[in-house]
């Protein structure tokens, strides 16, 4: 008979929970995982031999049961504006992408957390390639660990430490993979891994309410809603998921969210399209129906890809939203792209997906047609 082989654990699937539970499963006191975590997350180190603080023996056992295994940077492209994106290869042979954005006072990195995506928006690149899988905890926080290493590759002189925030903002939609991601934003937020406070770790959804309802029982990490539509009727055409979770209910979702925290805020990105959803009657309506909801909206001026139906707005048609809503009350950044001259900008990023959904061969069958 044939001998069966048992696949090591990656330890990066693991939070600090899991991570003491694997010990206690070894014999081993917990502390060993803060140990463990520590080394990994904080100092970098994936050699189990050289994480001197435990014994031989232990050392042993865990390169006999165990490993770290990160992603492979495939690829890495710096944009003129510092802007950098990884394509990272996984076990399977698929690619994400993950992007570093340099801003004054703080950088932010842009996770995947699925290999392409289910969701299928008009507006977005990513749609475009179908969905393959979810990422595993570990293929999510590896990114984290790669950039903070690519960024800084000697993370213990007592600099301070580029990446600040982290966004779930990439490739998938984060709740349609929700006991990884929560494994993950509890890692991002560990003292023992990379100790960032929730007001630094935002997911970004398009609007999975029970998920939703769900992640406030277990998280508090910030929220961010992709809304793109002031009514359903446009939004069911631009978000498909809409038709399921309308508008009133994905704001249900977020007040509830939000809780009696008067603190905090939800963040509503709006990705401006040319003649599409960019009139001044969009954007009164959007004052409209975000009245009374904490938040602050981001707009997004639409960044190009090949084949896609829509345009940008010009500037003016961009101010002239911006200010009413800022007359309404509402704080209001418009998105600076960033990266967009390596595909790095907002819905732009695509990886190498092997789809499962086929919709990459039915656009190609419609001419490039939504």
């Amino acid at each position: 008979m044939a001998a069966t082989t048992t696949r090591k654990i990656n330890l990066l699937d693991l939070d600090r929970e899991g991570l003491a539970a694997f010990f206690m499963e070894l014999g081993e006191k917990p502390f060993r995982a803060t140990q463990v975590m520590q080394w990994i997350h904080q100092h970098g180190v994936v050699e189990f031999e050289a994480m001197t603080n435990l014994s031989k023996a232990l050392r042993a056992r865990l390169a006999e049961v165990a490993e770290v295994r990160l992603p492979e940077v495939a690829l890495e492209q710096r944009s003129t504006d510092g802007t950098c994106k990884w394509l990272l290869r996984l076990a399977d042979g698929n690619c994400v992408e993950a992007v570093f954005i340099p801003e004054e006072g703080r950088g932010t990195l842009c996770v995947s957390s699925q290999v392409g995506c289910a969701l299928d928006c008009t507006f977005c690149s990513t749609a475009r390639q179908g969905f393959n899988r979810n990422l595993t905890c570990g293929e999510i926080i590896g990114q984290v660990w790669l950039a903070v290493r690519e960024l800084d590759p000697e993370p213990d002189t007592g600099r301070e430490r580029m990446v600040t925030n982290v966004v779930l903002m990439g490739m998938g939609e984060p709740l349609l993979n929700f006991d990884n991601v929560v494994r993950a934003t509890n890692l991002m937020m560990d003292d023992l891994a990379y100790g960032l406070s929730k007001r630094r770790v935002t997911l970004s959804t398009a609007g999975v309410v029970p998920a939703l309802d769900r992640l406030a029982e277990v998280s508090d990490v910030s929220l961010a809603v992709s809304l793109h539509a002031p009514d359903d009727e446009l939004r069911n055409e631009l978000v498909p998921i809409n038709r399921k979770y309308p508008i009133r209910e994905l704001l249900a979702a977020c007040r509830r969210y939000l809780g009696d925290n008067d603190r905090r805020r939800v963040t509503i990105e709006y990705v401006l399209l040319a003649g599409i959803n960019d009139s001044p009657a969009h954007a009164r309506a959007l004052c409209r129906v975000l009245r009374g909801l904490p938040s602050k909206i981001n707009l997004i001026p639409f960044n190009p890809f090949p084949g896609a139906p829509y345009g940008c707005p010009d500037d003016a048609t961009i101010d002239e939203f911006r200010n009413i809503l800022v007359a309404a009350g509402f704080t209001t950044v418009t998105r600076k792209t960033r990266g967009a001259d390596i595909d790095a900008a907002c819905g732009q990023l695509v990886g190498r997906v092997a789809d499962r959904t086929r919709r990459t061969q039915r656009i190609a069958l419609q001419g490039g047609q939504v």
